[in-house]
């Protein structure tokens, strides 16, 4: 069984045997799992009709938060891609937004999506793959499979650092996001493991130092926002990885070094709501008006 302490070890592992990262997860996890690998990529698949469903109740007009501080926001940019041509980003980019957006949006008005890793950064990871599935036409069994390869680097990464905003900040959710996104972006496009391990460090080392401050210590502001931002950063960072370009800091390196940044970062600034955004003055007032206080 695979330790999942290192993604150069599971890279390298992978194309040892001339497979992908997935085929590698997939195997250990089954017999990790005592349970067939077609048994276990039958509980991926139902992840990811979560995630499509997510998008599709994230789109909604009168989508709503339980706060009421947010909501809608996917619709709106949704609207916005189809209206614009695409506006700045182009058609592709603004829809996938659209589809982060929405799943985050899903998470904050209590509906079901899939922590991926966490519900913070619940949209980034479906908000690629779904895109591609829909607007690309990828193959879906593809899509699954790539979904393996994003939790093993998810898993490495929560045993050598942490996945969670109150032990690492916002850098161990939607970071992680990122990083597990964009080495599943890799996979699917066809590049090799080691590609998806340089995608990975570049997405970790472009949010490094993220803090968590949840506006009313709810999962909303800033927080469904930066779903886009990772988003982004994963689509990026997967090009880069595959175009050749190398990660100059190795992933694994980039992990300790992202909790080395989260060991020393302020408890203000990790999910405590006692910092940064949480704490301006506008901040104060949005609190005010959840709480009635």
């Amino acid at each position: 069984m695979l330790k999942y302490n290192s993604v150069n070890e599971l890279a390298l592992e992978a194309e040892k045997r001339g497979i992908k990262i997935s085929e590698l997860a997939l195997e250990d996890q089954a017999k990790s799992m005592e349970i067939s690998q077609q048994e276990l990529y039958e509980k991926m698949e139902i992840s990811f009709e979560v995630m499509k469903q997510s998008v599709i109740d994230g789109m909604k007009k009168d989508q709503k938060s339980m706060s009421g501080l947010t909501g809608g926001e996917g619709y709106l940019m949704n609207s916005y891609a189809q209206n614009s041509g695409g506006g700045l980003c182009g058609d592709f980019l603004s829809k996938a937004i659209a589809r982060a957006l929405a799943v985050a949006g899903c998470n904050a008005s209590m509906g079901r999506i899939v922590a991926a890793p966490t519900a913070g950064s619940c949209g980034i990871l479906p908000g690629c793959l779904v895109s591609l599935y829909e607007d690309r036409n990828f193959d879906e069994k593809t899509l699954i499979m790539s979904m393996f390869t994003a939790g093993a680097v998810g898993m490495v990464i929560a045993n050598r650092a942490s996945i969670a905003g109150a032990e690492g900040g916002c850098q161990a959710e939607c970071g992680s996001a990122a990083a597990m996104a964009a080495a599943a972006l890799v996979e699917v496009m066809g590049g090799t493991p080691s590609a998806c391990a340089d995608a990975c460090a570049m997405a970790l080392s472009n949010q490094m130092g993220l803090v968590c401050d949840p506006v009313a210590g709810l999962v909303e502001i800033p927080c469904i926002k930066r779903n886009v931002s990772g988003l982004v950063i994963a689509f990026s960072c997967a090009d880069m990885a595959l175009a050749g370009i190398k990660a100059k800091i190795p992933c694994d390196e980039c992990i300790d070094a992202m909790k080395e940044v989260g060991d020393v970062m302020a408890t203000t600034l990790k999910e405590t709501a006692g910092g940064g955004l949480a704490t301006t003055p506008t901040g104060i007032k949005l609190k005010e008006k959840v709480f009635d206080e």
